[in-house]
């Protein structure tokens, strides 16, 4: 096994009694700094009645108010600001798929370390100055494409900031430049993979070693067809506007779980329904405090993501907990008919079958019942127009999904290219429902 590289191991590889020392001292100091600097926040704990003098290390987190999406959009836009503007130099803002948009605001300072964190990530995936980091997250209010543009430089990388789209460029400079990190959404790396294969491009033409693929959910099945196409070792990296961007947590070597920066977040994971807090190991809702940000300081905020954190000793030597891959989200989940159901649960059916993962999923509601449709898209491999076959292949991935979800869907099969690509987030779910 090849030798494990660290950007900062002073900090990466930390005692548990150092990092518990960091939580407790930077936890006070940050409730401290939102009391006497954000008004909004000072009257939630008021209203929980929690002081100042209630906070005395982490033990006491749990003592404090959650910070919700509803939040940030009734402070919206400078309700939770806790730094001068004069001493802001960024903003970054959400996708805004509901409501106003979520701005979240960076001094000088907090771009430093959420730009160590996202070098942290780069060396992690075997990143050097030696390597040529091609950055095909989108650029602007999203944090994608500055995140790791940022980070790629203090690594002191050749960085190629190409943004999304405009696919035949982005293999060209793959190509042209000697890109051997790629940093994008995993629909877009797969989309590159697909599109280099109708070009004749075998994987060993591009010199692509490893991809950081995140901002959106991708199942295992995913990351393997992946790395087949590209002929590289893919990478998870799980971040949120809210608390900087990506970078909040990445896959190391061992590729068990993602690292979080506890150095700079605080982890918990919640009972969705009640906010109790859970032991080390259940399943429920990540909810995450971030105790180094200046100006736009998160204290536990409900992110809506359902995972499981662990602190079993990584082979990677790297102390920091893991959380595990999202395995869906405690308001995006889809209920239908009483079961829960997970994009990805539909994902890693069709990719266990052979399928793409270029699919939708559509739910609707005739006289009272959900239904739920799901168009699969055929390769270019297995494309047929036999009716027949298409009938039996149907019924074969119906059953599948009953097998995984506890449900019955309709599958319907439709033609190589026909579901719309993005370059970007793609839309996997239509939900008709008026719910």
């Amino acid at each position: 096994m090849k030798m494990e590289h660290y950007y900062q191991p002073e900090i990466e590889c930390a005692s548990r009694e150092q990092i518990k020392a960091w939580q407790d001292e930077r936890l006070v100091a940050q409730v401290r700094h939102l009391w006497e600097h954000v008004p909004y926040y000072r009257k939630k704990m008021e209203e929980k009645g929690v002081t100042l003098d209630d906070v005395q290390s982490s033990a006491d987190l749990q003592k404090l108010p959650f910070m919700t999406k509803t939040d940030l959009r009734d402070a919206y836009p400078y309700g939770l600001l806790a730094k001068p503007l004069s001493e802001c130099v960024r903003i970054h803002s959400t996708s805004g798929t509901t409501g106003k948009r979520v701005v979240a605001f960076y001094t000088q300072h907090d771009i430093d370390l959420w730009e160590d964190c996202c070098a942290r990530a780069i060396v992690a995936a075997g990143g050097s100055k030696e390597d040529v980091c091609q950055v095909s997250y989108g650029y602007g209010l999203f944090t994608g494409g500055a995140g790791l543009n940022g980070g790629a430089h203090k690594v002191g990388c050749l960085t190629v900031p190409i943004s999304s789209g405009n696919t035949e460029r982005q293999i060209m400079f793959l190509k042209d430049l000697n890109a051997t990190i790629l940093c994008c959404t995993p629909s877009y790396a797969a989309f590159l993979g697909e599109t280099m294969k109708e070009m004749g491009m075998a994987p060993d033409q591009i010199p692509l070693k490893a991809g950081i693929f995140g901002a959106e959910a991708w199942s295992e099945e995913m990351r393997h067809d992946i790395e087949a196409t590209l002929g590289i070792k893919a990478y998870d990296i799980y971040g949120l506007t809210e608390l900087s961007g990506p970078g909040v947590a990445f896959e190391c070597s061992a590729q068990c779980g993602m690292h979080i920066n506890e150095d700079h977040f605080i982890a918990e994971i919640i009972d969705p329904d009640t906010g109790e807090v859970l032991p080390e190991g259940e399943k429920g809702e990540l909810v995450f405090t971030s105790i180094t940000k200046e100006a736009f300081p998160m204290v536990r905020y409900r992110t809506r993501d359902i995972c499981v954190l662990s602190r079993e000793k990584c082979s990677c030597g790297r102390t920091h907990v893991k959380m595990h891959k999202p395995m869906g989200r405690s308001d995006d989940m889809l209920i239908i008919r009483g079961v829960n159901v997970f994009p990805s649960q539909i994902e890693t059916v069709l990719l266990n079958h052979g399928y793409s993962a270029n699919y939708q999923i559509i739910v609707d509601r005739v006289k009272a019942t959900d239904t739920l449709d799901i168009h699969v898209e055929m390769t270019p491999e297995i494309f047929t127009d036999n009716l027949g076959e298409i009938s039996r292949r149907q019924k074969e991935l119906a059953d599948g999904m009953r097998s995984m979800l506890g449900l019955s869907a309709k599958v319907t099969l439709v033609a190589p290219k026909s579901i719309v690509r993005s370059e970007g987030k793609a839309v996997r779910v239509i939900d008709r429902r008026k719910i």
